[in-house]
């Protein structure tokens, strides 16, 4: 087979790419499908083929249809620029921005939002195969998924920009699938991100992936995948990363940021590590293990909760109190080794007023293993602002001397037993029924 299967979009027969890209990728497809019928040629038959997006805009009024292995789609930069920023900052001064939207190689879902529609439906990218064997090696690099505009969700929301709702998808993937890659992307203002199902050897590296409703979901089932090296914030409703029954998932290298109501979610989750990863958080409930997620190991992470500094945001939480935990666990034989906590907020701002703060909670399970993990709690004397960049920056600088915060480093509930806890916290920081765990406290200066 002598025939060339790089394709550029802007120099395609079919479409105008500027217009509407949907169109153009879908014929791109049909051509490459068209040329590669045959599955056995001299060992080979059907190799796939490159799809290229130079830098620009493309507006996508047709979804992208995907049911071919050995796809790669790749642009020439990933463009993700702060479109929450711009939308809170008064639209008489945009005429004194730089930029105002996001640039690279730049698709921008324009998918029309029907009532009913569903998330499948308004997915820029569908990838959706039948049939054995399973859909493989299917790449999506170096370009920007756009949602362009969060929409009303009825729930008063003074500026409708800051709802995370749309209903619209950056790549959805919806049939069980081998060695996908996800690299160098950028994707903002989408209901969710990126959506995988029954994921296999999957690869979610080197991505930034903020400003959306639910960043990265790994639903159905999946194993021995990664999502690694990542800059990553969902909003206040979504999950930064989310897995639900997969086993050795490796989470590693990211730095997570606020303000997702989850940073990391892991629902019927075993063996697998979270470890290396910068977490910070305006809520408790920052790392949840439900559901039995067992076996897994959390590891030299670094978690951080404070408080809401940007004033448009303020109004915002995700309604969960201050005794669910930083770290939730509900499982068993999970270890906790190595992390640093830090709680760094003022009184006034926990929930219920007046509660000790909990940083590791075992909801239920048995030997889980708690150790050698570091605790920082005090008030913060945060100060807010009108900007998002400069308020955060001071108030994660600001290390000057402080009233230390009574908190429990580490509570396991009644009906949890068998469990260690070691050099995790003092004696007054730690509550558990001693009968049934092990513990060994910090000795006191």
């Amino acid at each position: 087979m002598n025939e060339s299967y790089y394709y550029d979009v802007t120099k395609w027969n079919v479409g105008n790419p500027f217009e509407d890209i949907g169109v153009v990728i879908n014929s791109i497809i049909a051509d490459i499908k068209n040329k590669q019928k045959q599955s056995d040629v001299n060992d080979g038959g059907k190799p796939g083929a490159v799809i290229y997006l130079p830098p620009a805009d493309y507006h996508l009024k047709t979804q992208v249809k995907i049911d071919i292995s050995f796809l790669k789609i790749v642009g020439s930069g990933h463009g993700f620029t702060s479109s929450s920023i711009r939308f809170n900052v008064l639209k008489e001064n945009w005429v004194n921005l730089h930029e105002l939207w996001p640039g690279g190689s730049r698709i921008l879902n324009e998918l029309s939002i029907e009532k009913g529609s569903s998330e499948e439906s308004l997915a820029a990218f569908l990838v959706k195969r039948d049939g054995d064997p399973r859909i493989s090696s299917v790449e999506f690099s170096n370009f920007c998924i756009d949602g362009v505009h969060f929409i009303d969700d009825g729930n008063n929301e003074p500026n409708v920009e800051n709802t995370y709702v749309n209903g619209k998808t950056g790549i959805y993937v919806a049939s069980a699938q081998d060695s996908f890659k996800f690299s160098g992307m950028g994707l903002v203002y989408l209901e969710h991100g990126i959506t995988v199902y029954n994921a296999d050897a999957l690869t979610i590296h080197d991505n930034f992936v903020a400003e959306c409703g639910n960043c990265i979901e790994l639903r159905g089932w999946g194993q021995a995948s990664k999502v690694t090296d990542n800059l990553i914030g969902a909003g206040f409703k979504g999950y930064s990363i989310y897995a639900e029954n997969f086993a050795q998932l490796l989470v590693t290298a990211n730095n997570i940021f606020p303000r997702g109501k989850s940073i990391i979610h892991l629902k019927s989750v075993t063996r697998s590590l979270i470890s290396n990863n910068i977490l910070h958080s305006f809520y408790p409930g920052m790392v949840i293990l439900e559901k039995n997620s067992s076996e897994n190991m959390i590891s030299s992470n670094h978690f951080l909760r404070d408080h809401e500094p940007w004033k448009p945001m303020q109004i915002h939480d995700n309604s969960l109190m201050d005794d669910f935990g930083l770290l939730s666990i509900e499982g068993n034989d999970n270890s906790v080794i190595g992390n640093h906590f830090s709680e760094i907020i003022d009184e006034e701002y926990l929930r219920p007023m007046g509660i000790k703060p909990i940083i590791i909670r075992i909801k239920k399970g048995n030997y889980n293993y708690i150790s050698n993990n570091n605790f920082v709690a005090a008030e913060a004397n945060a100060k807010t602002g009108d900007s998002a960049y400069a308020a955060q920056v001071d108030s994660l600088l600001l290390v000057e001397e402080r009233k230390a915060l009574n908190i429990l480093t580490v509570l396991v509930d009644e009906s949890s037993n068998s469990n260690t806890i070691l050099d995790s916290g003092y004696e007054s920081q730690v509550e558990m029924n001693k009968e049934k765990n092990a513990f060994r406290s910090l000795p006191t200066i």
